[in-house]
């Protein structure tokens, strides 16, 4: 194993905003990193549950976030998290699972590996099956999740906005 998925801690206070940078400067959207978008600051961030209530209200669901740091030289190279239960805009757009992996860090195998990594952390959860969705248009993405034993159930148009294509592709990865 390359990387390793720790829970966010201080220790990594400025890899998780330098990340935030790096995603904003490349035009990239922040997947799976439970709002980063939305703080200016790591103690902020970290403050997953009463921001994200706030933010989401009735359709907040808790989630599990976890940074994948690769354990040579300790870099957080993605973020990624699970969200359980599906609320209704979950089951329809976004999952169980999102994440995202730093520009300069991909296509080198991380997020297969990191989403690989998250799997057991879902069995434990009591889950026998978890969603994946993304962009039909998005191939590291797919083959990400296809990688991990995805199978796709179907295509949704986004009606959110939150796709490039405008069709999302719903995925489910037996536990």
């Amino acid at each position: 194993m390359r990387l390793k998925l720790v829970r966010p801690t201080i220790e990594y206070a400025d890899q998780v905003m330098q990340y935030k940078a790096a995603m904003i400067k490349n035009g990239d959207s922040l997947d799976g990193c439970a709002g980063l978008e939305d703080v200016n600051s790591f103690s902020e961030w970290i403050e997953f549950e009463s921001r994200l209530k706030k933010k989401y209200r009735k359709g907040y669901v808790p989630s599990e976030v976890f940074l994948a740091v690769r354990v040579d030289d300790e870099k957080v190279v993605g973020i990624i998290d699970y969200r359980h239960p599906l609320s209704q805009f979950l089951f329809q757009y976004g999952g169980n699972i999102g994440y995202s992996i730093l520009p300069s860090e991909r296509r080198k195998g991380y997020a297969i590996e990191m989403l690989n990594l998250l799997l057991p952390v879902c069995r434990e959860f009591g889950e026998k099956r978890v969603l994946l969705t993304c962009d039909k248009t998005n191939e590291a993405s797919r083959k990400t999740i296809i990688t991990n034993g995805g199978v796709l159930e179907n295509e949704v148009p986004d009606d959110v906005g939150l796709s490039e294509s405008g069709i999302i592709q719903r995925y489910w990865i037996a536990l």
